[in-house]
């Protein structure tokens, strides 16, 4: 196969498609993050900042999973794993960096950080590890054990330390951001689940017959959403904020 090859994208081919369009969105709010930093007060840099990573490491990731997959027309877990363990901890430092003038310690953001890293390596051994032909006991176990660290992101943000220091803040636009923040992790995280129900034996793959298609298709979604999203949100927090602070014009 030659580089030709593996750099056309068929125009069929909606995964592909997908992938190389999730690449360049991520890599566009990346820079969009990076430079909009000189426009928003000092204490919102540091989140524009974690935000302008996640895209741009997600976008390095896409760069090579979609030659990989072109290459092969496989999922390439591997790579995605490697993404997530990169850029799920830095979604949750987020939720630290959002609520630490309100007395956010930095022992919830080791707790947030250890909780996601839970999640990704109980997945990665859910789905990399997966006997041959597939086994619902071992995925349905490892989904089990990650979803643990899952719920527990989830009740942070909703009821737990998040919400509580956001309801803390004085900011309406930080307690407004958290809420939003707190819905991605409920209905924008919970496509990840699907696309990992669609692996050889998965409930969604022995009910529906939906396979490794399925699962590139979900997960590519998934990330563009979320990870761009949770960017955009954190940017109206830190852009609204800046300017509720300046001083009104004569």
């Amino acid at each position: 196969m030659t580089i030709l090859d593996v750099l056309t994208i068929p125009k069929d081919d909606a995964i592909a498609f997908t992938f190389f369009t999730g690449y360049m969105a991520m890599l566009a709010a990346s820079i969009f993050f990076f430079f909009e930093r000189s426009r928003v007060s000092d204490k919102w840099k540091l989140s524009l900042l974690v935000s302008a990573l996640i895209t741009f490491i997600a976008a390095v990731h896409y760069y090579y999973m979609r030659d990989y997959y072109l290459a092969t027309g496989e999922n390439p877990t591997s790579l995605r794993y490697i993404d997530w363990t990169l850029t799920v901890p830095l979604m949750c430092v987020e939720f630290y960096l959002l609520t630490k003038a309100a007395g956010a310690k930095k022992s919830l953001l080791w707790k947030l950080i250890l909780a996601s890293v839970w999640m990704l390596v109980a997945g990665y051994i859910g789905e990399a590890f997966n006997p041959e032909g597939g086994s619902s006991t071992h995925s349905v176990l490892w989904g089990v054990l990650s979803t643990v660290g899952y719920v527990y992101i989830l009740y942070a943000a909703w009821f737990g330390e998040v919400a509580q220091l956001a309801q803390k803040s004085d900011s309406a636009v930080v307690k407004q951001g958290v809420r939003t923040l707190a819905w991605f992790v409920l209905v924008g995280w919970a496509i990840y689940p699907i696309g990992y129900m669609c692996m050889p034996g998965g409930w969604l793959n022995t009910a529906f017959g939906w396979g490794s298609e399925n699962v590139d298709l979900f997960y590519n979604i998934a990330d563009a959403i979320n990870k761009i999203g949770f960017g955009l949100v954190v940017y109206n927090i830190a852009i609204t904020s800046t300017k509720s602070s300046q001083p009104a014009a004569a």
